[in-house]
């Protein structure tokens, strides 16, 4: 009889943790705040810790379990299990996380990006109906990606692959922090939505709500934007017009590239449904080539706040099918 995993899901507020079956069923899921005071030093004894007292609550033991797969922000090493310059978690120097982890716990644990994790998740159990070519994009504070392409994740040479938030989508555009100008990321993330926002806000002459909060100083989010735009606000879906134009410019490149099955769309902006999906498709469908159009369908995220923890503990399974 197979045996459970364990996946995490580490974010900069929030850790999200869950025992999960190996057929990627979820049977215990829980969270803690993460913190990352004293250079974060704390964020890994505290996921051991809260995953000893859950296996004990739980009245499981480690032995039902086969392995840990986790899903992290920053420059992962797969093979060496480490993260550096996850600025978030306040980890700027190297961070031993596999030796950590496997050694408290004694099973056997594999370390990844966190969208690409994300990407698994949604390829194993969500939308991605477990088509072997698969790109998932997770709209968040940034904008990140995964790309699955022959049931495998793509990392590229230097474990670039999947950088959809830096395809350049308006030349000499918004700054970004990775240095470039024009990002999808300046764009398309929730915090580039507010962005464009106030720059589109600033010269608009007609009457609006989202112009009198900005006018206001009220705080804008891309929540309100959307809900603006999906009840009748002419600024409001004038700016929703231009991010998903910008979305599906990039994601109908990306399309051309390596025309998957499908490309999922995942992250908190997603939540705005098909306020969000029937535009970009609209772009998209203009942008990617007759036979891309014809085969590539954009789709929504399923998972929620579980494809992280669902994906880790696929690559805790695929580790353990890998060793056996």
């Amino acid at each position: 009889m197979s045996k459970n995993l364990i996946g995490i899901d580490l974010g900069g507020t929030t850790t999200k943790m869950a025992f999960v079956s190996p057929d990627g069923d979820i049977m215990n899921k829980w969270k803690i705040p993460t913190d990352i005071s004293d250079e974060g030093g704390h964020i890994v004894p505290n996921i051991i810790d809260s995953i000893q007292q859950e296996i004990k609550d739980s009245n499981f033991s480690i032995d039902d379990f086969t392995g840990i797969g986790m899903g992290t922000p920053g420059a992962v090493n797969i093979d060496a299990g480490t993260v550096i310059g996850a600025y978030n978690l306040n980890w700027v120097k190297k961070q031993n996380v596999r030796d950590q982890i496997q050694g408290a716990l004694g099973l056997p644990f594999v370390l990844e990006n966190d969208a690409n994790v994300a990407a698994l998740g949604e390829y194993w159990k969500g939308a991605g109906e477990r088509d072997n070519d698969v790109v998932f994009v997770t709209l968040g504070t940034g904008v990140g990606g995964g790309v699955i392409l022959g049931g495998h994740l793509i990392h590229g040479i230097n474990g670039g692959a999947g950088e959809i938030g830096h395809v350049t989508v308006e030349q000499d555009g918004y700054q970004c922090t990775c240095g470039k100008k024009g990002c999808l990321e300046t764009y398309a993330s929730a915090t580039g939505v507010v962005h464009v926002a106030s720059d589109m806000a600033a010269e608009f002459t007609g009457t609006s709500r989202l112009k009198e909060m900005e006018d206001s100083g009220e705080d804008i989010t891309s929540k309100i934007v959307f809900y603006l735009a999906d009840n009748g606000d002419i600024l409001a879906n004038q700016i929703v017009d231009r991010v998903t134009r910008y979305l599906g410019l990039a994601l109908g490149n990306v399309a051309n590239t390596i025309n998957p099955a499908n490309i999922i769309i995942g992250g908190g902006v997603s939540n705005a449904g098909n306020t969000l999906l029937q535009p970009t498709t609209r772009y998209f469908q203009e942008t990617a080539f007759k036979s891309v159009r014809d085969s590539t369908k954009l789709r929504l995220a399923q998972l929620g706040n579980d494809a992280g923890a669902i994906g880790a503990a696929s690559l805790a399974l695929q580790y353990a099918n890998k060793m056996n």
